[in-house]
């Protein structure tokens, strides 16, 4: 990378013509690698005037929001890292005004504004509630990021219409901008902006040159003197150079690790004697060896040697090892905890003494369905430990999934896994590539589209259609439909006709998680796998679809059988009309023949 992340900060707060200040302010610049898995934070916050209690929340909001969001998991996108701090403070401060005594006026609680930005690579993530302010200045022009939420009752008079702490359900908004070097944040509260304006907001900064602090300070000063009558905070931060990430930040050590050779059988390498060749392939080369430290098998993972030049591919292959030691959960496959130093890049990984999904599926080609639940419910409860750190799979297929001798199942190859937080990091490598294998992919990776976890629910559903039927729910037509239009020409086939075994609202589950559209689908993949052992009240009570809808086969031979049994009907009566007195042939009684 070319450079850090730097900025120029300056800051400002006063209580102004008041006896008490309640704003807080405050910014944390990081130190690596937390500077670049997490960014640089500046907050502001404003208490309400007819509290006497609220410059402690302001307090609490700053301070909780600048250390808590840091001890967040890395994985996270800054999104669901500051949200999740932000309604964990405004639970905190709810709480505290209702166990107080004033726990029937809210005007005079725990409340407070509260106003973030998050600068990370080249995005800002602005975070906002109440009526402090964010702007930026970029080439000279000045735009507010935030909208004020007051509710004006009469030009005079206004409330807060939200704020932290002021109720226990937290409406926040939040948006991100792309940021440029030179790009200038202002955040200020009322009692400045009010009494100044951008025009000052230019004059200060410029004669103030690089000093942003006088900067800051001149603007509080400047909005007393205009009449200001409440406390006064101003921040201003400069972007003064952008970073350029690559993979290799995020895991430095293991970046700077040399390629390993070519493994063979009982090869010494790194502590290791391999054993043999469990999987070769274009995509990576895994091989069983024996750990001569703690005498226990493992599985060493190698970079492809086809491959070795790919940079993505080798991204890709970095974070691997840096996602499986993330992800705590029985049915994930775990690394190996580190023991010694490793001198060559490549992932030990624990060994799975079993076979694949796939194997398991050619050797039960009409498997119980229970077998297939007790299968699915654990690989379900392996993704949602991925999508509870805002990771996808994207590549979930039978080859992927191991089942050990007892049953136990394990998601295995990280390979094409998509970290958001890493996503921020590089977003021109944000998921616009199907890495999965297009036969499970979801219809959504083929339009260009971003995978959430709806995606992974479609594989998993996709794997379980497999089980039960042995084939795909579309075939391999999902790969060719490119547009939303042709995407809602598939017709999922019921399992049911050709399988009378399998109830009716398994099918209804299935059709659901196998949606064409995601928004069609299950909302998590905990609900999918709820209802394929227990039946959902909405699919037994609403009226069935037409049977061409259902089962289109099914629908045209039942056609055609009536059309059949039509034309003999016809055929007969016909013949009875053009031959009134013929005679059917039929059995002649033996009494009849003797006479």
């Amino acid at each position: 990378m070319s450079g850090r992340l730097a900025v120029s900060v300056g800051q400002y707060s006063d209580r102004g013509r008041k006896p008490l200040n309640q704003d807080c302010h405050g910014v944390y610049v990081a130190k690596e690698p937390q500077l670049s898995a997490k960014g640089i934070a500046f907050a502001v916050a404003d208490g309400i005037s007819s509290s006497d209690v609220s410059h402690i929340a302001s307090q609490a909001a700053v301070t909780g929001f600048l250390l808590d969001y840091y001890c967040t998991s890395e994985a996270w996108s800054v999104k669901k890292s500051a949200q999740k701090v932000l309604f964990a403070t405004n639970s905190w401060l709810y709480a505290q005004t209702r166990h107080s005594r004033y726990c029937y006026d809210k005007d005079r609680g725990y409340v407070c504004t509260f106003s973030a930005v998050v600068i990370k690579s080249a995005t800002a993530h602005i975070f906002h509630v109440g009526d402090a302010r964010i702007y930026r200045c970029r080439g000279g022009e000045w735009e507010q990021l935030t909208n004020d939420h007051r509710l004006w009752v009469s030009p005079e008079t206004s409330y807060l219409s939200r704020a932290l702490g002021i109720d226990s359900h937290l409406e926040l908004d939040y948006r991100a901008e792309t940021v440029e070097n030179g790009d200038l944040f202002l955040l200020a509260t009322d009692g400045v902006y009010e009494f100044t304006g951008v025009k000052l907001f230019e004059q200060h900064i410029a004669a103030a040159g690089s000093d942003l602090d006088v900067a800051a300070k001149a603007l509080a000063e400047a909005a007393l003197a205009a009449g200001s009558g409440d406390n006064l905070t101003v921040q201003i931060v400069r972007v003064e150079q952008l970073p350029q990430p690559a993979a290799d930040e995020v895991l430095p050590a293991l970046a700077e690790l040399p390629l390993p050779p070519q493994l063979r059988e009982r090869m010494e390498f790194d502590g290791y004697t391999v054993l043999r060749e469990l999987h070769v392939s274009s995509r990576s080369h895994v091989h069983l060896a024996f750990d001569n430290d703690s005498c226990t098998q493992v599985v060493l993972k190698t970079p492809s040697i086809d491959l070795r030049q790919d940079p993505a591919y080798l991204e890709r292959f970095l974070m691997e090892d840096w996602i499986a030691r993330r992800i705590d959960s029985p049915f994930v496959l775990k690394p190996c905890p580190p023991t010694r130093k490793r001198n060559f890049l490549y992932v030990a990984t624990e060994f799975v003494d079993g076979r694949t999904l796939a194997q398991w599926m050619l050797d039960h080609p009409q498997p119980a369905l229970e077998a297939v639940r007790a299968i699915v419910e654990q690989i379900g409860k392996g993704l949602r430990a991925f999508h509870r750190l805002e990771m996808l799979h994207q590549d979930l297929r039978p080859q992927n999934v191991m089942i050990d001798h007892a049953g136990g199942v394990k998601i295995i190859d990280f390979g094409s896994v998509r970290v958001a937080g890493v996503a921020e990091l590089l977003p021109e490598q944000a998921g616009l590539n199907i890495l999965g294998t297009a036969q499970y992919t979801a219809p959504e990776y083929f339009l260009g589209e971003q995978g959430t976890p709806r995606s992974d629910l479609f594989s998993l559903a996709a794997i379980t259609y497999q089980m039960l039927s042995g084939r795909l729910p579309y075939g391999a037509e999902v790969a060719k439909c490119r547009s939303r239009q042709a995407q809602s020409k598939l017709r999922y086939d019921d399992l049911h006709y050709a399988q009378p075994q399998i109830p009716v609202w398994v099918d209804d589950a299935l059709r659901k998680a196998l949606h064409p559209d995601p928004a069609q689908r299950y909302a998590d993949i905990a609900e999918f796998v709820h209802d394929l052992r227990q039946p959902n009240q909405a699919f037994l009570r609403r009226a069935r679809p037409p049977l061409i809808e259902r089962n289109p086969l099914a629908f045209w031979k039942g056609l055609a059988l009536l059309l059949a049994l039509l034309v003999f009907g016809l055929s007969l009566a016909l013949h009875k009309a053009t031959h009134p007195h013929a005679a059917l042939a039929g059995p002649v009684s033996p009494a009849a023949a003797a006479r």
